[in-house]
Formats: structure tokens, C-alpha cells, sequence
């Protein structure tokens, strides 16, 4: 882009003066102002998006989104804003059943975050888990394993052993194993997750009786139902606190 010649006037004393140095300044003003409305647009977009995901209109969330993607890219194609877009986008798509959408969408964000942080970042760490939900979710075992274990190896790093996080992956795992019919394999995910949720969350988190109830579950299949009663009992007791 070439540069703009400024206007030159004669001064009383006939030297050449340019108009005004403040206009150039002004330009750049408006050019930083510029850039902030097209980063807020992008951001708008996502808001706007999240909102009809809450409001159940996922076919005007897959529109927003998709159009938030191309706001992305404006930033480059790599851009971590590409990712998060692209993210939310599959998240929608995998919400509704449209596994063979999502998938695509989650490989290229996870490139994108890759590419960005490295092989170690949360983000990965978070796409790599939602990955390997959407082929639980298909009955694709043997592919969500490997993305599973990695997410939570990635986030045992990053946070500790003990991070609600590490929990979520730790509770993905079991319902893996519960879905292949090894529910004996399950159960020591299911209680180390309960563990982790209890000391982080507090005993009586909404979440800790989610996983009561889910490892009662476990025990059922294993033929422990006297088991399974005392911990549903003590999830119902948390319901019961919080209503």
C-alpha cells in the first residue's frame, strides 16, 4: 500500500509546512478503532451463538457459528479464534447427533491448538476429551480410548491429580468402560473421580451426587446392589439439601 501524500501549504514565511501531522495520528486512531469493532464482532458472534445453544435454536447456532468462523479467519486461518469457533461449532453439531459434521470441525481445532500451544496446552487437552465423547457416544471404543487417556494424562500435568478437570476425564473414562460392558473396569474411575470431586467441590456438590448415582450404577451391574443402595441414599440426601 503506498503511503498518502499529505496537502502542503505555504506558510507566511513561504516554507512548506504539512497540513496537519494530527490527521495522520487521527488515521491511525481510526484504524486501532476499526480492529477493536471487527475483534468485538467476532466476540459478539460467540455471544450471540452461546445464547441460542442455551435457548435450545441449534439451527441458529449452527448459523451464527459458522459465520463467527469466517469472522475468525479474518485474524488468519490459524488463529486461535478459528479454533474456539470451530470448537463451538462441532459442539452444536454433536448436540443434534451430526457426528460426521463434528468430527471434522474437532480434528482441524485441534490442529489449530496444536499448532498454537503445543502438544501440552489445555485446549488440546479439552478437544482431544470432546473428541473422544463424541465416538463414545457413536460406539466407537477403540478410537475414544487413546483420545480420552490422553486428555487426561495432558490435564494430570497441567493441573494435578486432584482438579475437578482431571475428575471430568477421569468419569468420561469410566462411562467408556460402562458402555463397553466392563463395568468392573469402570468402577476404580468412578470412585477415584468421586474422590477428587469431594475434596475439590465439597460433599454436597450437585456433581459429587452425579457420581454417587453413577457408580451406584457400576455396582449394580456387578451385583452389588447393597452397595448401590447406600451411595444412591446419599445422593438423594444431596438432592434433598440443595432443593
Amino acid at each position: 500500500m503506498y503511503p498518502v501524500r499529505v496537502p502542503l501549504y505555504m506558510s507566511p514565511r513561504g516554507k512548506k509546512t504539512a497540513v496537519t501531522r494530527s490527521k495522520v495520528i487521527l488515521g491511525a486512531g481510526l484504524l486501532t478503532l476499526l480492529l477493536s469493532c471487527q475483534e468485538q464482532t467476532w466476540e459478539s458472534a460467540m455471544a450471540a451463538g452461546q445464547q441460542a445453544v442455551q435457548q435450545g435454536n441449534y439451527a441458529e447456532a449452527e448459523r451464527i457459528y459458522q459465520e463467527a468462523v469466517k469472522k475468525a479467519e479474518a485474524y488468519g486461518r490459524e488463529d486461535r479464534r478459528v479454533a474456539i469457533s470451530l470448537s463451538q461449532l462441532a459442539q452444536v453439531y454433536a448436540g443434534q447427533g451430526k457426528h460426521v459434521e463434528a468430527e471434522p470441525l474437532y480434528l482441524q481445532a485441534l490442529k489449530i491448538y496444536q499448532a498454537v500451544h503445543g502438544e501440552t496446552h489445555a485446549d488440546v487437552a479439552a478437544t482431544l476429551n470432546n473428541l473422544g465423547v463424541l465416538h463414545r457416544m457413536y460406539g466407537q471404543y477403540a478410537e475414544a480410548e487413546p483420545l480420552l487417556t490422553r486428555a487426561l494424562v495432558i490435564k494430570e500435568q497441567l493441573m494435578g491429580p486432584d482438579h475437578p478437570d482431571v475428575a471430568l476425564s477421569v468419569a468420561n473414562l469410566g462411562q467408556l468402560y460402562v458402555a463397553e460392558g466392563q463395568p468392573g473396569r469402570a468402577e476404580p474411575f468412578y470412585r477415584r473421580a468421586l474422590t477428587i470431586r469431594q475434596k475439590a467441590l465439597g460433599p454436597s456438590h450437585p456433581e459429587v451426587a452425579k457420581t454417587l448415582e453413577d457408580l451406584a450404577s457400576v455396582l449394580r451391574k456387578l451385583g452389588r446392589s447393597h452397595e448401590a443402595v447406600a451411595l444412591d441414599l446419599q445422593a438423594r440426601e444431596i438432592r434433598a439439601r440443595r432443593s
